[in-house]
């Protein structure tokens, strides 16, 4: 991969240009987390293998393109964007596992904030208000890596363990409009209970949950998923019985 190109993670505006609108900024802050997500999850194994202890200082990128690397930092000084967590190769060996990939990817959250913001400086107020609310709309990097949104569904669906145990094909659907009333009645009262659904996320794209879009929940591993992520529609979900998600499908349980 060519260093400039590495570097400057191929801009995010389209044609190699530097995102300047709050949309363009938005989707290139959401390809870098994507691929960040990709390494330290799907990847992960390799991921892992590349950061030998023994190595030089090496860093975690993600580029525009949903790529991701591990390479040394940029020489120049100053660097054209700001450069993600030096040496996260030497305490691969020394911490627990998935501590170390924990500790990688608050780091990455992190970059991911300081490369958004670094384009978003030249915008007005309102403009870097509106971006980091879209931003926040995510869940961080460190949330799906530790587990963390794991442990708010189950805590979620231990408030209502019988009937997510026992569900019918009827019941999809009426869940579904069931998680959508309890978020519309947190949103009327946000500061105070809003935190029991802020973490409920889309198991396939790391969405945060939206009372507008319609949600399905896996039978299998309890987790949800946008309906258009899984290509399930109300009308479909109501004529099955037991709910598979793609990874459950393939008997590949998500990672922990």
């Amino acid at each position: 991969m060519d260093a400039s190109y590495r570097r400057g993670g191929g801009g995010g505006g389209g044609g190699g240009s530097a995102p300047r609108s709050v949309e363009e900024i938005f989707k290139d802050f959401r390809a870098r987390r994507s691929a960040i997500l990709r390494a330290l999850t799907h990847d992960v194994e390799d991921f892992y293998a590349q950061c030998d202890p023994e190595k030089e200082n090496l860093c975690l990128y993600g580029y525009a393109n949903e790529a991701w690397e591990v390479a040394l930092p940029a020489e120049e000084v100053p660097t054209e964007l700001p450069e993600p967590a030096l040496g996260i190769n030497f305490a691969r060996d020394g911490v627990n596992r998935r501590d170390w990939l924990a500790l990688v990817a608050v780091h990455s959250d992190s970059w991911l904030v300081s490369v958004a913001f670094y384009y978003a400086a030249r915008l007005n107020r309102n403009d870097r208000k509106r971006l980091f609310g879209m931003m926040n709309d995510l869940a961080t990097v460190y949330e799906v890596v530790s587990g963390s949104r794991q442990s708010k569904e189950r805590d979620r669906s231990g408030m209502d363990n019988s009937s997510s145990r026992n569900k019918m094909s009827s019941k999809h659907t009426s869940e579904v409009a069931r998680v959508e009333n309890n978020v519309r009645e947190a949103d009327e009262g946000y500061d105070e209970d809003d935190g029991d659904h802020a973490e409920t996320l889309c198991g396939t794209c790391g969405g945060i949950y939206s009372a507008d879009e319609f949600w399905i929940g896996c039978d299998i591993c309890e987790r949800w998923y946008h309906g258009k992520c899984v290509k399930i529609t109300p009308v479909k979900a109501e004529s099955i019985k037991q709910y598979k998600c793609p990874n459950c499908s393939t008997n590949k349980r998500p990672r922990q």
